[in-house]
């Protein structure tokens, strides 16, 4: 259940494929194919190039939708007037388990990725390139597309370009957490507030977008603007990439004119006829009802409007057959545990509302629904990241989307359906969330109530109306440790102590109880 998809799961098209050409062809086209393919193209200057993005309206394909020129223009200004080159970054960091349009690129058309990214370095006379993956596979596709066309990361090379490979975490997909981690710092968000166009790699002015981004940019400057708005809507002009999961029957990449019914998109994948809720925007975005989703189409207006959110382009339906509650906690808890640790309204608030939305669940009644909001409440805005506030932002559309299944848990014994666990989750835990094999275990016999723990351990420890704490153990994640320890140390009645969790226990390698044959202690030390 919940099984991650693919890197590259079927991708199919409706009407004339553009960011999808030879795919009917080839795997993956490399540069002598996508050549033949899309043809040669054209440097173009930078005001050129602005307004070509301009009058096809172009945004970032991210999530966030930023107007591409107006980032363009400011990366411009910004190095001329402090007399530095740019720095151009490619952000293929697809690290929703919901989301593949990315990779699929970086996989299967990688040079239309690096013709969008090379105009825009030529044009703003960029000497460096940078492309952000986390992936065996678009990290393989992407050094040898930039082998293929002769790119190196070599100091007299006129334009210095690298792959720079990250792990898989939601939070190394942030821009600043990218940069980050191109200067040789850890992939995390910094914390600070600071503007890629003034200041991203080394410093400089960095124009940073995602992969589909780049890859529209060039099919835009191939077809010129006229022919590229002839498809899709006139004010969201050209094709949407959309990832289908969740209760389809065939999980999917979709290359769709905007302007399709969502309807339709649900049909193709074999998504329920009247499906009880559709997850628009991947992790971070928004739940429509089954009437909603019916009404809607593919743009980002059009979902904004309904209630939705276009976002990263995932469309994730769910069956009358599953608790959407549920569903949706799995989900909250997966994003508490992609917390990069470094400011309390992730660290702390994101754990909270996964525990408060399971509360609702299991019969908290009203206080735990009013708790559940006070907590998402508290989280948004205050984050060193935008994860807190997309992650709320997803609490909050589920109970105001699914409202019939919230009363029937707040008010009564459930919903009494199962959770299928149909949203794709990633299998393997972050490094830092794994389980330490540790448990902090309350002795209630010393226990006087002074609640020191629970300021130090609130991801642990939460007091309960009288004062004590709520829980008589609870399992240590390995980001926990050294605060589960000083915990233990600071508790004057030492009440608390840290034990050997026996289920971790029951899951370790045994060990084994002689050495093999012809083997010694010092042999096998010395290897």
């Amino acid at each position: 259940m919940n099984t991650a998809l693919p890197d590259v799961p079927e991708v199919r098209v409706v009407g004339l494929p553009q960011l999808t050409a030879g795919f009917d062809l080839v795997e993956r086209l490399d540069l002598d194919m996508h050549l033949k393919v899309h043809g040669p193209l054209e440097a173009m200057g930078g005001e050129q190039l602005a307004q070509l993005s301009q009058a096809v309206s172009l945004r970032g394909r991210g999530g966030a939708g930023f107007p591409f020129t107006k980032k363009l223009r400011a990366v411009a200004e910004s190095a001329i007037r402090r007399g530095v080159r740019p720095v151009v970054v490619v952000n293929g960091s697809e690290d929703e388990p919901a989301c593949r349009k990315d990779t699929v690129l970086l996989n299967r058309a990688p040079h239309l990725i690096l013709d969008g990214a090379l105009l825009v370095a030529e044009a703003l006379g960029a000497r460096t390139l940078v492309v952000g993956v986390t992936r065996d596979s678009t990290e393989a596709s992407m050094q040898a597309a930039l082998a293929e066309r002769g790119l190196t990361n070599r100091r007299n090379a006129p334009l210095r370009a690298r792959v720079q490979r990250n792990p898989v975490r939601m939070v190394t997909g942030e821009s600043s957490a990218l940069i980050r981690s191109a200067d040789g710092g850890p992939p995390m968000p910094p914390g600070r507030k600071v503007r890629a166009s003034d200041s991203g790699v080394g410093g400089a002015p960095t124009l940073l977008s995602n992969a589909e981004t780049f890859a529209q940019l060039a099919v835009a400057a191939r077809t010129g603007p006229e022919r590229y708005c002839r498809t899709g809507l006139h004010d969201e002009p050209g094709t949407v990439l959309l990832t289908l999961s969740g209760a389809v029957a065939r999980p999917m990449v979709l290359e769709v004119p905007s302007g399709v019914p969502l309807r339709y998109v649900l049909q193709l994948a074999g998504a329920p006829p009247l499906p009880q809720g559709v997850l628009t925007g991947g992790y971070h975005g928004k739940w429509l009802d089954g009437v909603g989703a019916q009404d809607a189409i593919v743009s980002r207006a059009s979902l904004e409007a309904c209630g939705g959110a276009l976002g990263a382009g995932a469309i994730l339906p769910i069956g009358p057959d599953t608790c959407p509650l549920g569903e949706a906690l799995k989900v909250a808890q997966w994003l508490a545990a992609e917390s990069a640790g470094q400011c309390g309204p992730c660290y702390l608030g994101l754990p909270a509302a996964a525990r408060g939305l399971e509360d609702v669940l299991n019969g908290g009644g009203p206080t735990a629904l009013e708790a559940l909001r006070e907590v998402t409440r508290a989280v948004k805005r205050r984050g060193a990241c935008k994860h807190p506030d997309g992650s709320a932002a997803f609490i909050e559309s589920t109970i105001a989307a699914f409202t019939d299944d919230l009363a029937a848990h707040v008010l009564g014994a459930g919903c009494g359906r199962p959770v299928r666990g149909v949203l794709p989750l990633h299998t393997e835990a972050p490094a830092n969330s794994a389980p330490s094999g540790k448990r902090l275990a309350v002795d209630w016999t010393l226990c006087q109530g002074h609640g020191l723990c629970a300021d130090i351990v609130p991801e642990l420890i939460q007091l309960g109306p009288d004062g004590f704490p709520a829980v008589a153990e609870a399992a240590v994640p390995r980001y926990s440790e050294a605060n589960a320890v000083r915990a233990v140390r600071r508790c004057p009645a030492l009440a608390l102590r840290i034990e050997e969790d026996p289920a971790a226990l029951q899951q370790r390698p045994a060990l084994p109880l002689a050495l093999p044959p012809g083997r010694s202690g010092r042999a096998r030390a010395r290897k």
